[in-house]
This record gives structure tokens, C-alpha cells and sequence, in this order.
């Protein structure tokens, strides 16, 4: 038998071979994409459905998007460069729609990693069929016209000092050495885990001044809107921190409730750390990231807190359960056991005959902002942060900042 058992990948000195390979080795995970879709009815997000979702999400949250890069920043350039009366007409015509095709595809991918996301570590077994195979379809078009058109062009137009750039960018993408000299010693890292090679280059999207609307708020909606629609796990929640009068800060995640023009609004226990800080210093900062989405958004202002009657609205709205536990939890104060805890939930249950009144510790908060930044990831850590601050007048000044 001559016949490889080992799928063997091209090297850098053959970059259009690489890029096919890429294309071969995206058609596996479209192919196992489609097989988790049937096998999850019938067998849940057991260990090979979890298996599969892993690897799918881990090509295309990583490899996926190198190729992309390969073909953007270098390829077409190149061939832009190069191609001459029919070959540079038909690569005028392929470009923008292969630009638009990566743009719709990354978009695509967002519902499906979403999915997956809850597959891969086993809280739910939902993948949209329509999704799965709308991005199937628009993937294998989308390489059969490059394959077709774009590759061949390359491969006849390209002179043997065009290949090896491609290569060597392709290569440096990917952090590999064209030369393959030694790496220097590292010096170990004592007692601990060197963090500093854990790195994820954002670049999904961008944002600029002109995206953003005149106020914040409005702002917040349409991004907390694209985060919903992008299925975000959790979108609504968020990082409080606030700092007591001992100056030193705290903060934890929570769930907004509502959010308007009036503010930001949460529900908490006002005996709780972070009520006795707020009691003290009245001012907090707010953030939510969207993994996904590769975004963030950080809000800075005053906190005053609900008035008793949108306490009540809420705390009643609540299932009972959550209602006992809001009555029997004295937050933050040190107790000796579950066991304890459990019984004050069953005293408490017992005494309210299942119907607990609200207690007067317990009620809304409402952050209302000063200053809103948003945050968009962008390559090689020169994202894109455009903030908003409420002037004296009650207008707000919008600015971009450096990353």
C-alpha cells in the first residue's frame, strides 16, 4: 500500500496549496456540523455530540478566521496588484463579493457558536437546522468560486518571489518562523502558569463614530438588541463594582432587569456588601461583555435606588421560590452551614404560607450614567473605543479613544 494513512498538510512554499487544504479541512467541519444535526435528536449532547461541537467551534473560532486574514490582507491584495485587462476585471467583480461573503459567513457563525457553545459542555442540545445549512451552502459556494476563479489566477499570475511573500505572511499569521532556527531558552516560570502567549486577536467587526447613535442609551439597546439576536449567552449580565468608605473596590455580576433613559436598573438586597458600599459611596461602574460579539461596554455614574412601588412590581413578578430565598438570605453575612440555610428557606416558607412579602431590605438600584464606553475588538489589540460623557447641560459629548 503507497497510499498515505496520514493526512499530511502542504507547507508554506506551496501557499495556494495551503489555502486548499484550509478549504478541505473546512469541508470536514461542515461535514461533522451537519452529522451533529442529525445525531442530536435522537442522542442529545452525549460525549460525541460534545466531541463534535468542540471541534467545530475550535476551527472555526481560530483557523477559520486566519484564512480569512490570508485571503483579505495578502491574497487578493496581491492578485489586485498583478492582474491584468480580463484577469483584473474578473477579480473586480469577485472581490467585493467575496469580502461581503467572509462579513455574512462570520455573522452566520455567531448563531451557530452560540449553539454550540451549550452543546460542547452539555446544557442544551438546540442547533438550528436552517442556520447549520443556510452556512453550509453559503461556505461550499463560497470555496468552489474561489477554487474555480481565484486560485488558478494566482497560480498562473504569481512569480516564484510572490509565492514565497504570500507564504512567509501566511506563516507569520500563524506566529511560525519561516526559518527554522532555535528558539531561545525561557527562563521557567516559578510556582505559577505564564499567561502571556494566552492570547485571542479580536477582529470580527469595527466601530466608528458615525456607527454609533447621538445618545448612549439608545446605543446600549442597539447593541444589547444584536447581542440577543446573536443568541450571546447571558447578554443581560453585568460586573458591579462599587467602593466603601475604606476605599478599597468590590464588585460581582448581576442580571440588569430594565434599563431607559432614567438608567440601569437591578435588584438586590440593600444589607449586602455591595448595598453597605453604595450606602457609603453612592457612584459604581458597570460592564458587560459579549464574548461573541467581541464587544464590551463600560458604565460609570451615580446610583440612587427605585422607588418602593417598581420594588414591589418586580419582586412580585418573581417565581415564589426566588421570592422565600430573597426573604430567608441575609447577603453577604457568614453562616455555618447549608444545612442552616435550608432550614431558615423552610421557616420562612412555612410562615408566609407560600405567599412572602416583600421585605423592606430588598428593593432596586438604578445607575444613572455619566460616562458610557463602547468597546469594539479589533486586530492586533488596536480596537476601537468610542465613549460617551454627560455634560452640564445634560447633553452628551462623544469621542473617540485610543486603545
Amino acid at each position: 500500500m503507497s497510499t498515505s494513512l496520514i493526512d499530511t498538510a502542504p507547507d508554506f512554499g506551496q501557499p495556494i496549496a495551503v489555502l486548499k487544504h484550509c478549504h478541505d479541512r473546512i469541508r470536514k467541519q461542515l461535514a461533522t456540523l451537519q452529522k451533529l444535526l442529525a445525531h442530536l435528536p435522537q442522542f442529545g449532547a452525549d460525549d460525541q455530540a460534545r466531541q463534535a461541537a468542540h471541534a467545530v467551534l475550535k476551527y472555526f473560532n481560530n483557523a477559520a478566521h486566519l484564512h480569512h486574514e490570508d485571503e483579505e490582507h495578502n491574497l487578493l491584495p496581491m492578485l489586485d496588484g498583478t492582474a491584468q485587462d480580463a484577469d483584473a476585471a474578473l477579480l473586480h467583480e469577485l472581490m467585493p463579493r467575496i469580502l461581503a461573503q467572509h462579513r455574512q459567513m462570520d455573522a452566520d457563525w455567531l448563531i451557530i457558536k452560540s449553539q454550540l457553545d451549550k452543546i460542547a459542555i452539555g446544557t442544551d442540545t438546540a442547533l438550528s437546522a436552517d442556520a447549520v445549512q443556510q452556512f453550509v451552502a453559503d461556505y461550499t459556494a463560497h470555496m468552489e468560486q474561489e477554487e474555480q476563479h481565484i486560485a488558478p489566477m494566482a497560480k498562473r499570475l504569481f512569480s516564484p518571489a510572490q509565492m514565497r511573500e504570500l507564504g512567509d505572511a501566511m506563516q507569520a499569521r500563524r506566529g511560525l518562523a519561516p526559518a527554522a532556527a532555535p528558539a531561545p531558552a525561557q527562563a521557567p516560570v516559578a510556582a505559577g502558569v505564564d499567561l502571556a502567549d494566552l492570547r485571542l486577536d479580536y477582529g470580527r467587526a469595527s466601530l466608528d463614530e458615525a456607527d454609533t447613535l447621538d445618545h448612549p442609551v439608545d446605543q446600549f439597546a442597539k447593541w444589547f438588541g444584536e447581542a440577543m439576536k446573536a443568541e450571546v449567552f447571558e447578554a443581560n449580565a453585568m460586573s458591579v463594582a462599587t467602593v466603601g468608605a475604606d476605599g478599597k473596590p468590590s464588585s460581582r455580576i448581576v442580571l440588569i432587569k430594565q434599563y431607559d433613559q432614567r438608567g440601569f436598573t437591578w435588584y438586590t438586597n440593600y444589607e449586602s456588601q455591595k448595598g453597605r458600599q453604595l450606602a457609603q459611596n453612592p457612584h459604581a461602574a458597570l460592564l458587560f461583555f459579549w464574548r461573541e460579539l467581541e464587544r464590551q461596554v463600560r458604565i460609570e455614574g451615580r446610583v440612587e435606588k427605585t422607588s418602593a412601588e417598581d420594588s414591589d412590581t418586580y419582586f412580585y413578578s418573581r417565581p415564589v421560590k426566588s421570592q422565600l430565598a430573597a426573604v430567608a438570605s441575609q447577603q453577604s453575612e457568614h453562616i455555618a452551614s447549608r444545612a442552616e440555610m435550608e432550614e431558615k428557606y423552610a421557616a420562612v416558607e412555612a410562615a408566609s404560607g407560600g405567599q412572602p412579602q416583600r421585605p423592606p431590605h430588598w428593593g432596586g438600584y438604578r445607575l444613572v450614567p455619566e460616562r458610557v464606553e463602547f468597546w469594539q475588538g479589533r486586530r492586533s489589540r488596536f480596537h476601537d473605543r468610542i465613549v460617551f460623557t454627560l455634560q452640564a447641560d445634560g447633553s452628551w459629548k462623544k469621542e473617540r479613544l485610543q486603545p
